[in-house]
């Protein structure tokens, strides 16, 4: 019972020090964080705005994406600037909104107008819809037809 009675006030000092330790900074991006409704709202004109998913292929498999997107990875996004068109208004996406708030400063930078960030699970945390992508499935050897030989 002695070390039971000091036990109880380490556990808790050690508890009260975890609750002091400051969480992890929030990436603060130019452009600004978009919730359900506005990520719901451009949707709806997808014709005026190209959203930027910045995700892995696993990433987009595994979690799912919104329905109409660009897929550029974050490490390639400078070396595909040419393809993103400057006359739409651009929405970079990944799963929290980091790799979107880093991408769109980028962009931002280089003259575009970058109109919001959005993370895709923050988005279906919120009760959007994500569009689940299944992979293809891998192509048999022995199935190949007289065309193809």
């Amino acid at each position: 019972t002695l070390i039971a009675a000091f036990a109880v006030p380490l556990v808790a000092s050690a508890q009260n020090a975890d609750a002091q330790k400051p969480a992890a900074a929030e990436y603060k991006s130019k452009a600004p964080k978009l919730n359900r409704a506005q990520v719901d709202t451009w949707l709806a004109k997808s014709d005026k705005v190209v959203f930027i998913d910045l995700r892995r292929p696993d990433e987009l498999t595994s979690i799912g994406g919104l329905p109409v997107y660009l897929s550029i990875q974050s490490k390639d996004l400078e070396k595909y600037i040419a393809y993103i068109p400057k006359d739409r208004a651009i929405i970079t996406v990944s799963n929290h909104a980091g790799r979107a708030g880093k991408s769109a400063d980028l962009l931002i930078d280089k003259g575009y107008k970058v109109v919001g960030i959005v993370g895709v699970q923050n988005y279906e945390e919120e009760g959007g819809t994500l569009v689940k992508i299944a992979p293809p499935a891998p192509k048999a050897e022995g199935n190949k037809t007289a065309a193809n030989k």
